[in-house]
């Protein structure tokens, strides 16, 4: 009775999985389960054995590859960062493609000039109808009527100046040396450059700040001091 009870537990203990079996049947990389199945080596216990072995050996090539390519390139990276106590702010210049307010153009503007806004055609007709918004067509009809209009005499400056951007509607908001600043901080000049910019500028103080510029061919330009 002995002996066959050794002889029982010696059988056990042949098919009882290894500790490496166990763990590969238990683990989630894939292929162990294949490698270190039960039983005797098979083709397909071979065929997976080299494929996760070629599969790691390409891993550490490609790894030793990168690291010696970071090594070929050693480099330090320094930030200095300095205060300045002061700084003179530079000159913003806003070419706005739309240089004039459609609302604040009076009949008599459109009579001299709607032509170059390309508002009106050589016979003081609305040029492309089909364009406009509807809106925008209906205050066009009515400010381009000219039937029994009488022209008054008309200044391209005050023109400019009536009609251009107001700081005061275009103003969100401004800050200058951490204090706020405001529409009445800013001055209005004018540049009229022969053939070249007609201008409206806005200076802030001493220092210009934000100013904008109307340039005649519509060209979006840059300007800075």
């Amino acid at each position: 009775m002995t002996a066959m009870k050794g002889d029982s537990e010696d059988s056990i203990e042949s098919i009882r999985p290894s500790n490496l079996q166990a763990f590969a049947n238990s683990s989630t990389l894939h292929g162990m389960s294949h490698i270190f199945a039960y039983g005797h080596m098979t083709f397909r216990r071979l065929l997976w054995t080299l494929s996760f072995l070629g599969s790691l050996g390409l891993l550490l090539v490609v790894c030793m590859d990168r690291v010696s390519y970071y090594l070929q390139f050693p480099h330090v990276t320094k930030l200095d960062e300095v205060a300045a106590p002061n700084l003179t702010f530079p000159a913003v210049t806003f070419c706005n493609l739309n240089e004039f307010r459609f609302s604040k153009i009076t009949k008599n503007d459109l009579y001299h000039v709607g032509e170059l806004l390309a508002l009106l055609n050589e016979n003081y007709q609305i040029a492309n109808p089909h364009l406009a918004e509807p809106e925008v067509l209906a205050a066009l009809k009515e400010k381009g009527n000219f039937i029994n209009f009488k022209p008054k005499q008309f200044n391209m400056t005050d023109f400019y100046n009536r009609t251009g951007h107001d700081i005061n509607e275009m103003l969100l908001q401004c800050t200058f040396r951490g204090e706020d600043c405001y529409p009445f901080n800013f001055s209005t000049v004018f540049n009229m450059l022969e053939n070249l910019t007609k201008g409206k500028f806005l200076h802030f103080h001493t220092q210009p700040l934000l100013f904008w510029v109307y340039n005649k061919e519509n060209v979006m330009c840059d300007n800075t001091n």
